[in-house]
Order: structure tokens, then sequence, then C-alpha cells
């Protein structure tokens, strides 16, 4: 069902079973980011926080692309005078900063167009789904910028490695789904009508993970990657197990004999 309880202008909310599927609604502007749509994509992402019945997002965007970007009739503010432009750029990043933050497994759903601010969107996600037709690219350096943006510079390396994210961010080349694909920017290409399919799969699998189990999970991956030793990775991931077993362990291993889904407690 909508949620009809928040009032946004720039986004749709969807409540399933645990879930929220997050809509970008500016179809109109191929849901392109202005200052309207990032605060509230900021408020939404950063009161998933305290928000123990939703466990999973599923981001997505209305109309034929997902995100084609930082929306240009915002340009001649940034353009003003540093500060001005510091305050506007803060509030963009935000964004990003909420989206890793929030406790939440985020699902992205690319589909058309994810360019610039769009592709940041999809990159701070933990899982990126694209359709057969998405396109993506840094489109920052193509308009005077440097491609280092909205946490591009830290997740694009991280994901496809030095020599493949130099390429897309020095020359702003777009990749298709083939190549996002083959150089492991997303993890699986499909029809543009089995999107919503693959994501409510893989939401159905987090789900049966335990509450805690989930949210452990986000946050250890996330330490793991700026960790700077394996004993410190592995004393987070034992720290983590501890507190799974007494609420989960047993339940979740006789689940697994019995061959049935798991009934975890809140």
């Amino acid at each position: 069902m909508t949620d009809t309880n928040r009032k946004y202008r720039t986004l749709q909310v969807e409540t399933r079973r645990q879930q929220e599927w997050l809509t970008l609604n500016r179809p109109d502007r191929f849901n392109a980011l202005d200052q309207t749509m990032a605060g509230e994509l900021g408020d939404y992402f950063s009161e998933l926080a305290s928000r123990a019945d939703i466990r999973v997002v599923v981001l997505r965007g209305a109309g034929p692309h997902f995100c084609a970007g930082f929306d240009l009739d915002d340009v001649r503010e940034l353009a003003t005078d540093v500060e001005a432009a510091l305050r506007v750029q803060r509030h963009i990043t935000s964004v990003v900063l909420a989206m890793r933050r929030c406790p939440q497994p985020i699902i992205a759903l690319v589909h058309g167009a994810a360019c610039g601010a769009g592709f940041a969107l999809a990159l701070a996600a933990d899982v990126r789904y694209a359709a057969d037709d998405a396109r993506m690219n840094v489109a920052m350096a193509r308009i005077g910028l440097t491609g280092c943006d909205m946490g591009i510079s830290y997740f694009l390396t991280r994901a496809i490695g030095g020599s493949n994210a130099s390429e897309l961010m020095m020359g702003g080349r777009f990749v298709d789904a083939a190549r996002a694909l083959r150089i492991g920017l997303v993890s699986e290409v499909v029809a543009r009508n089995a999107l919503e399919d693959v994501a409510q799969q893989l939401a159905g699998e987090m789900l049966a993970m335990s509450p805690a189990g989930l949210r452990l999970t986000k946050e250890g991956i996330a330490f793991a990657q700026d960790a700077g030793s394996l004993e410190a990775v592995v004393a987070m991931e034992d720290r983590g197990q501890v507190l799974c077993f007494a609420p989960y362990l047993e339940e979740g291993a006789a689940a697994f004999r019995e061959k049935r889904e798991p009934r975890y407690r809140p």
C-alpha cells in the first residue's frame, strides 16, 4: 500500500511487509535531483534509523529513467558564491551519507539513464540491479566539474577498481548494462519488466535473516571496506555473531532443520 502519512512532493513511498519501495517521482524531469528532492530523500533515509518496522528499502525511478542527474535549473544558485554553493552541495551530498547510515539494506533498480547524481544514488545502494536499457555515467565530468562528487570517488573505485573508475570519472563515458555487469557495477541485468521481481526475491531472502543479523551485516560490510586490518574485521564480526546467538540462533537452526521460514522475535 502507499504511505499517505508522509507527504512528499518528489517521492512516492509504498509499504510492503517490512519493506518500503521508494520511487523518485519527477518523471516529467526524468527524476532529476533538485533541492526539494534532496531534502525529501535526506529526511526519508535519516528517519529509517528509528524504524524497526522497515527492514529493506527498494529504490527506483518513475517513468523512462531512474534519475537523469542534477536538475540544471538549479545551476545558477550553485554559481553565485562559494559559501552559498557549499551549502547547496552539502545539502545534496547529505543524501548519500543518510543512505549509508541507515541500517536497512537498499536495493537500487536502475533503468534508462542513471547519470551524475542519479549514478551516485545507485552507487550508494547496497545492491544494484539493472534493466537491459540502463546507461550510467559520471555526468559531472562533462559540465565543467570534477568527476569526484556525492561519494562517487569512494564507491566507484571500490566497486570496479581504479582503472575502470578513472576512465569513467575522467572521461564521463557511458556504461551500458552489459558492461556494468561485466565489471561488477551491478549484480544482474534483466528485462525492465523483470526488475521488480528480482528485487522482490532478494528482499524476501533478506527478510529471512534475523532482524539484528541483517542490520549488522550491512554495518559490517561498510566497516570492512575501510578497516585497517584483518584482526579488526574479525573482532567486529565476532561481536556481531555473539549479539545474535541468544536471541536468534536456536530458532534459526530449528527452522533450517525443519525446512520452514524462521519466526524471529522483532
